[in-house]
């Protein structure tokens, strides 16, 4: 805020700082609030090569592939910039594709096949581009031992048996790019293989010369393909220590007579060191590996961006078939990658493809697939969290991996306001010209302090100014919430900025007042110099107590039923039996129909406990007789508090009446009949008594019979089976002696 009496007495100057809410509650006209916002501007836009004809012949120079090409954007803290770039892949671009195979001896049986990989793959790539160039290097392993043996004869043979093979060596570049197929069959017809004395090779120092000797190898500002092609591992830095090689790798090209001449000097690169180098040059690898090292191979292709591998054959034969199809994958995805971005500064990518998707991700990278006519558009947001320290614009820088096209992106930071700009140096407000006066305060010279600039530090004592910052002679200055600037108080910032410290003397602030429910000022009022200010209907030291009686309304629409006092918009009870929110509950009282039944039945019945002293007690009400029921006033018909009551007396008679207060008038309606029970009938009580006792005789006669029976009848069954299970002794009786007497005749001899 700018206004120049926008402080209020104890803010320091960074008060003027705010969120656009808050100055303007704090009535600071909208015309003076600077709020400068950030901004995009597209410096240079070329739109993106569309091809008419796929026969006219453009330079690479004159092919855009990524719009715009150049953007300036103004940040301000906080506030993110968004920009779209669209990525088209060019129809016919030109490529540049190295071969660069491994000759150990296991790769003697490829080199067959590779001899006429220049025209077979030209013609294949023409179906691609019409520009297209092919070169050819090999590597083997480090000249030194242990890699290889170092003896005289091995040297100059290193294989085995009648084996004829070459010198090893690192890495040799047998043909640089051309457009001639024939002379790289006939350069490569002339190759032979080496050998070295361990598996893994020497190709990480290959890959590293082709990337960064660009002028031995012709590489061309266009795409550019590395084919590797070996059937083992790699050595990488580190690994060179067992030649007793310790100087790391320098990225540097070291070709003479097209051989690398510093093999024994330097250690193999780095993984990091490789991607680097392959990223700054743009080129896209393809690792054509057998099937035994695919897993190593693919581990390391997710450590290199833009790069492919391919299941080789035993013998190379599929070679042309591996590169066409890395081809296509590699120039199916577009990468975006940045330069490095300045302190503070943030950058988010989001890439939309031709079928509308969104991918969100958290790196800075974002990739997108597509074929080759398609749009790709990224939706590119830049942040900055604080200004840089030297004050300047950056440049950060954007491409896709593997082309050398580019975006450049120029930053400007929002620091300061534009006021700060439109300063008065030396001005007049300013003390007699002691500070610039700058948005709408005094920005003291060196050695000056006060809002206006008034003090010196070399001139004033710091005990004398205290002074003025204490409070009634006191000992706390500025009420230990403030710094004594020049003899007056500036308050100190909290890190809530809607808390605040005021006062002369800092002794207000409107985030110490009273609470109720956790809320300061109970949420119904607001706090200043520590006191609330209640908002209407309310009151109280918190602003917790409500001044609406609502709340204290009984059912009969009298506050807290005419037995207590709305406090708060809480029922007091004044009588002490009643309670309830409304005053209405009393657990100890009779009910209404209790309390006025003996003067309701003395004085419409002459009748009851009351009826001697019934003109005495009984005359608080008005009386009305009603002949039935049904004429008793309804709940329903009265806009008035009713009872409906149903008593009995002493002679078990019931009698019906209401009681109600209309007008601070009591009446009750009473029926004047009263309902009494009938007397009992004694014949069919005396009939129903004496044929219930014969019938309960008669009953139990009966149960008396069928137990004696059922009783008889198991005896009869045990007596039964007893009988069948006896069994009698069959033997002579010892005292029983026979009637009969034989005689035996001696002489008779049965004749």
């Amino acid at each position: 805020c700018t206004f120049t009496n926008f402080l209020t007495v104890g803010q320091s100057k960074s008060a003027r700082c705010d969120d656009l809410e808050s100055l303007k509650k704090r009535k600071c006209a909208a015309n003076k609030i600077e709020n400068p916002r950030g901004s995009i501007a597209v410096n240079k836009d070329k739109p993106v090569t569309n091809r008419k004809d796929v026969a006219e012949k453009l330079k690479p120079e004159d092919i855009t592939q990524i719009q715009p090409q150049k953007l300036t954007l103004t940040l301000r803290s906080g506030e993110p910039q968004t920009f779209q770039l669209k990525f088209k892949r060019a129809e016919d671009y030109p490529i540049d594709l190295y071969y660069l195979m491994d000759l150990s001896f296991s790769m003697r049986d490829d080199l067959e096949n590779v001899k006429n990989l220049g025209t077979d793959l030209m013609e294949e790539m023409r179906k691609i581009t019409s520009d297209f160039r092919i070169g050819f290097g090999s590597f083997v392993e480090k000249t030194v031992m242990p890699y290889i043996s170092t003896t005289p004869a091995r040297l100059l043979n290193p294989c085995t048996g009648n084996e004829n093979c070459t010198s090893p060596f690192s890495y040799k570049n047998v043909l640089k790019l051309t457009e001639d197929g024939d002379e790289f069959n006939k350069l490569v017809s002339q190759q032979q293989i080496s050998g070295n004395l361990d598996s893994p090779e020497g190709g990480f120092d290959a890959i590293m010369q082709v990337a960064v000797c660009e002028k031995d190898i012709g590489w061309r500002n266009v795409t550019r393909l590395l084919v590797f092609s070996t059937d083992a591992g790699f050595h990488f830095a580190g690994d060179g220590k067992l030649g007793g090689i310790v100087l790391p790798n320098d990225g540097r090209c070291h070709l003479e007579n097209n051989m690398y001449t510093m093999s024994h000097y330097y250690d193999y690169p780095s993984i990091a060191h490789l991607v680097q180098k392959l990223s700054d040059h743009n080129i896209q690898t393809i690792f054509a590996v057998t099937e035994e090292f695919q897993p190593v191979y693919k581990e390391l292709k997710n450590l290199i961006p833009k790069s492919a591998v391919g299941t080789l054959s035993s013998n190379s034969s599929n070679v042309i078939k591996l590169i066409l199809d890395a081809y296509n994958s590699l120039s199916s995805e577009v990468i975006l990658e940045n330069s490095k971005l300045p302190e503070g500064v943030s950058i988010t990518y989001q890439s939309i493809c031709k079928n509308g998707s969104i991918q969100n991700k958290p790196e800075i990278r974002n990739t997108s697939r597509s074929n080759n006519l398609s749009h790709v558009f990224f939706k590119i947001s830049i942040e900055s969290q604080k200004c840089p320290s030297h004050g300047k614009s950056e440049i950060i820088k954007i491409k896709p991996l593997g082309f050398t096209e580019e975006v450049e992106v120029v930053l400007n930071f929002i620091c300061d306001c534009q006021c700060a700009a439109e300063g008065q140096p030396k001005s007049k407000k300013c003390s007699g010209g002691n500070g610039t006066f700058e948005c709408g305060a005094c920005k003291c010279n060196e050695g000056r302090i006060g809002l206006s600039c008034e003090c010196s530090k070399d001139e004033v004592r710091t005990e004398d100014l205290d002074a003025n910052c204490r409070k009634d002679n006191g000992t706390d200055i500025c009420s230990n919430s403030g710094d004594c600037v020049c003899g007056i108080c500036e308050c100190k910032k909290r890190e809530n900025p809607a808390e605040v410290y005021s006062g002369k003397y800092c002794e207000c602030d409107n985030f110490n007042c009273d609470r109720s429910n956790n809320k300061l000022c109970g949420g119904h009022g607001r706090c200043e110099c520590r006191k609330c200010i209640c908002d209407a209907n309310y009151t109280g030291s918190a602003c917790d107590c409500s001044l609406d009686t609502s709340t204290c309304l009984a059912k009969n629409g009298q506050i807290c039923n005419g037995r207590g006092t709305c406090d708060c918009g809480i029922c007091k009870c004044t009588n002490p039996k009643f309670q309830g929110p409304t005053c209405e509950t009393c657990p100890t009282c009779p009910g209404v129909c209790t309390e006025h039944k003996d003067c309701v039945q003395c004085r419409a019945f002459d009748a009851g406990p009351k009826k001697e002293t019934c003109e005495q007690e009984c005359s608080y009400f008005n009386l009305i007789k009603v002949s039935d029921r049904d004429k008793l006033p309804q709940p329903t018909d009265q806009s008035y508090p009713l009872t409906h009551c149903k008593e009995r007396d002493a002679n078990d008679c019931w009698f019906y009446y209401t009681y109600a207060i209309r007008n601070d008038t009591k009446e009750v309606y009473v029926v004047e009949n009263l309902e009494c029970p009938a007397g009992p009938d004694i014949i069919p009580i005396v009939a129903g008594v004496v044929a219930g006792i014969v019938l309960i005789g008669l009953a139990l006669l009966l149960i008396w019979k069928l137990l004696m029976i059922i009783h008889d009848r198991r005896e009869f069954a045990k007596f039964e089976k007893e009988k069948m299970n006896a069994k009698w002794d069959t033997g002579e009786n010892p005292i029983y002696k026979s009637a009969v007497t034989t005689v035996v005749n001696p002489k008779y001899e049965g004749k």
